[in-house]
């Protein structure tokens, strides 16, 4: 009946504008945090840049690698962590960066490695415990708005297990965040630390008190929570950004949906019309008659 039809699309555009109301919501909340998070982002390179311009320095300077964190093992059990979002509605997001993590998962498995899990969100944790894997440590509601206590509560955790041998190497998977509409996912090998390239650092000469070993030694773990941070703030700008696209793209969708369903009860209006006219006349031929 072009009644009943007419009453269950208007139903529709209401459920569809309520929620483009909430798309269009989450889109805005998005990208005024995206604009904190490239800040922070931002705002933590020059301080990773002289970071590993110091450790190279020191690593030259010292010319030993006996630091437990630099000591290089034959890889038995591999060390990997992911690091996601704890949120959906971020479009391919959290996707990308667990499918490579689960690549090199199944990569070692054939290879007869071990493996060690470090989760950081909520959305890594469900998918990778549903796949059946043994979760070693989960970290959760931290890529939100990561801080750097968080960060190095998790480094601290990932370099007691590689001091431990508990793993012999370490990868991070996380997302790389190149602008506001490129997020790329990637893997840094995390353990053991690769001193800087000479390359990379400045070629400067400096005097150490106490010696370089010593320094060295202290700066290590600075570095590795400095490392993490720097992948947690990435992987905030990233989620807020794919967010970001992800709601916009849906409150398109909502307003061309509620476009073409307007036109559909408008037909179907016309069709009640129509019909209505025609019992109209239809009774007033046969009174007409009679």
């Amino acid at each position: 009946m072009p009644g009943a039809e007419l009453r269950l699309i208007r139903r529709r555009i209401r459920s569809v504008q309520s929620t483009m109301k909430i798309t269009r919501a989450m889109e805005l909340i998005a990208a005024s945090r995206i604009v904190r998070a490239q800040q922070r982002v931002g705002s933590g390179q020059p301080y990773a840049a002289k970071m590993r311009e110091v450790v190279g320095n020191l690593s030259r300077a010292s010319g030993t690698t006996s630091h437990p964190l630099l000591a290089a093992r034959p890889l038995e059990t591999a060390g990997i962590m992911v690091v996601a979002g704890d949120r959906g509605l971020a479009g391919a997001y959290n996707t990308n960066v667990i499918r490579l993590a689960e690549a090199r998962l199944q990569e070692h498995t054939a290879a007869g490695v071990a493996c060690r899990l470090y989760v950081v969100g909520k959305r890594a944790l469900t998918y990778l415990r549903y796949r059946g894997y043994h979760i070693e440590c989960s970290f959760l509601g931290v890529t939100d708005s990561p801080t750097f206590g968080q960060a190095r509560e998790i480094g601290r955790r990932l370099m007691a297990d590689y001091e431990a041998g508990a793993v012999d190497g370490l990868e991070a998977f996380s997302t790389r965040y190149r602008s506001g509409l490129t997020q790329e996912a990637a893997a840094l090998q995390l353990l053991p630390l690769a001193p800087p390239e000479a390359a990379e650092t400045s070629a400067v000469t400096y005097s150490y008190e106490p010696a370089a070993p010593v320094l060295l030694a202290g700066l290590l773990p600075g570095y590795v929570e400095g490392a993490v941070f720097g992948l947690l703030l990435e992987a905030s700008a990233s989620e807020h950004a794919a967010r970001r696209r992800a709601m916009k793209a849906a409150t398109e969708n909502a307003e061309e949906l509620t476009r073409v369903l307007t036109r559909r009860a408008n037909q179907a209006r016309q069709a009640e019309i129509t019909t209505e006219i025609s019992e109209i006349v239809g009774g007033a031929e046969a009174l007409t008659r009679g």
